[in-house]
């Protein structure tokens, strides 16, 4: 029970890593509000949370909209009565190349991603800061390295990157503030960029370990971020990536 009796609030927790997230936080003692745009399908996850003996409660938030993030701020702590957690994990990707990137679809990526993000650390920095509570926000390798036609989306993730390093050093002894960068993982977005067994194949070769991550995976390193197990680190960046970003590629060379 590592996180008994926390409060926390997930954001893009209606699947995925945002889900895995929620369920995992729940088992592990945290009272969960679970938050993104589809009531009905965090309501599912919030049933399976009680039904095993967890509290959990869903708000349908459009977390691009200022208005509603506070409002999901003041719901988490009525029912609950503080905020211990805060997990940015919400998610709008609008592919592009950049040459021919439309001004709306650049915006879109930051709407959810980075501002999203930022009106929920903002909203909740002073409840927060009364437990000395934690913010964990999800960025992605895209934000380490390039990819085509993700332009708008690794420039997100990669201020993200910035946002979170900044928060870690203005909230100092308050709030403690870590990253965690996931690589490729079977959520429901990243299958439909591998719709077929031969993509999943080819992906999973090309990553280390040899295989694609499952969302508890990351969970995990969500989990062990936002625990008093790391109460000594700010300001972190944590690769969940089966060791993708960690190798050069040389291309044909081989040294066997």
């Amino acid at each position: 029970m590592r996180l008994k009796d926390k409060v926390a609030i997930i954001t893009g927790a209606s699947q995925g890593i945002g889900e895995a997230t929620a369920r995992r936080f729940a088992a592990e003692g945290a009272k969960v509000v679970l938050a993104a745009r589809r009531q009905e399908q965090l309501q599912g996850i919030v049933d399976d949370i009680k039904a095993a003996g967890g509290s959990a409660l869903a708000h349908a938030t459009d977390i691009s909209d200022e208005d509603a993030v506070k409002g999901l701020v003041e719901a988490a702590v009525a029912a609950y009565g503080k905020l211990d957690i805060v997990v940015n994990n919400a998610v709008l990707m609008v592919p592009g190349m950049l040459a021919s990137h439309s001004t709306k679809a650049w915006r879109q990526n930051f709407s959810v991603s980075l501002d999203g993000a930022m009106f929920l650390m903002r909203e909740a920095f002073a409840e927060l800061s009364k437990s000395n509570g934690a913010v964990v926000n999800v960025s992605s390798v895209c934000g380490l390295a390039g990819s085509v036609g993700t332009a708008g989306y690794s420039a997100s993730k990669a201020a993200m990157l910035g946002l979170s390093r900044n928060a870690a050093i203005e909230w100092g002894g308050k709030v403690r503030v870590n990253t965690v960068i996931p690589g490729a993982f079977l959520t429901p977005p990243t299958q439909s960029l591998m719709p077929d067994e031969q993509s999943r194949e080819a992906t999973a070769k090309s990553i280390p370990v040899k295989r694609i991550g499952d969302p508890v995976e990351c969970a995990n390193a969500i989990l062990f971020l936002a625990s008093d197990e790391a109460s000594y680190i700010t300001g972190a960046e944590l690769v969940v990536d089966g060791g993708r970003t960690a190798e050069l590629n040389t291309g044909t060379a081989t040294w066997d």
